[in-house]
């Protein structure tokens, strides 16, 4: 019998509203663009991505020997890199294996959430915060995980300027974009990460404060290495907005109480991810590498190897 809105499970409810909200999305890539990433990838980009996008959020057939990624209300941005449903199809035919790698924001873990990612045999977990970020929140690594720490920003802690507009902050986003691309110290961070995540063994997880920015950056990478398509990987990064929806109308909240609604309208930005960030990252890219393939080689100093180790971890 077709599942109703009231009987269908809460896991699958939210993945609808993710398919609908992607849906509504606005889609302002430009064919420059598209040909960057298909120079990168060396691939042919697949056209009627909604279908494929449909499929990987819930909309197609769901392998019945993977359990559905947990929702965890205490890790809100917690998610497996490969979609939900049956995994990301590539541009080339394959498909993202699911179970991998995964991506979260804070691992402020509680008693009930504990359980659920003790369930996914989680081995690494790879902090990408500063170190003020991570003393004010330690994480809770999931039974049995070791943890490692990479300080992408190679700051003490993370620095916002004083904000005047809400263009200002947007523009403060993708500046940090960008950073992650001309940066030395996060360039020598993202390039050890992803050696990392290709050399380790079982399943591996990497997240910054928010699970949106560093680790939203990391996620772009892998998705690229992976050939899944632009369209796609952008759609992917705006997920945050959905995943951290609570969050970020809690916090916006508090910014109208405590300093107006103006102050809240300028912080908004930051809380938040845009279009514009991503693509400020990916525009980098192409301006000082040409391409995401000498990106990873010449600005990350990964070996091809690697790259290749990595991508068959990433796609089956």
């Amino acid at each position: 019998m077709p599942a109703t809105a009231k009987n269908r499970s809460p896991s699958r409810r939210f993945a609808s509203s993710i398919v609908r909200a992607q849906y509504g999305m606005r889609d302002s890539v430009s064919l420059s663009r598209r040909g960057f990433l298909k120079g990168s990838a060396n691939v042919v980009l697949a056209s009627g991505f909604g279908g494929a996008l449909l499929s990987a959020c819930g909309g197609g057939n769901l392998d019945a020997e993977l359990p559905e990624t947990p929702r965890l209300a205490s890790v809100s941005n917690f998610r497996d890199l490969a979609g939900v449903g049956a995994g990301y199809m590539t541009v080339d035919g394959k498909r993202m294996r699911r179970g991998a790698f995964y991506r979260a924001n804070v691992l402020t873990l509680s008693s009930a959430d504990e359980a659920s990612i003790d369930k996914l045999g989680i081995a690494s977990v790879y902090d990408l915060r500063t170190p003020g970020e991570v003393a004010r929140d330690d994480d809770v690594l999931p039974a049995g995980a070791t943890a490692q720490t990479f300080n992408v920003l190679g700051s003490s802690d993370f620095v916002v300027p004083p904000l005047d507009t809400a263009a200002a902050a947007a523009a403060f986003m993708e500046a940090q974009a960008r950073g992650y691309v001309t940066g030395a110290a996060q360039r020598a961070a993202y390039g050890t990460l992803l050696t990392h995540l290709a050399d380790g063994a079982g399943a591996q997880l990497f997240h910054s404060n928010a699970g949106k920015d560093r680790a939203g950056w990391v996620a772009a990478l892998l998705l690229s290495i992976s050939n899944v398509p632009l369209d796609v990987i952008m759609q992917d990064y705006l997920l945050s907005n959905i995943y951290l929806a609570t969050s970020i109308n809690a916090q916006a909240d508090t910014l109208r109480a405590q300093d107006g609604e103006a102050v809240a309208a300028i912080q908004l930005p930051l809380l938040e991810v845009q279009e514009s960030y991503l693509q400020a990252g990916f525009d980098q890219v192409q301006s000082s590498y040409g391409t995401m393939a000498n990106y990873l080689t010449r600005g990350l100093g990964m070996s091809q190897t690697t790259i290749d180790t990595l991508r068959a971890r990433l796609v089956s």
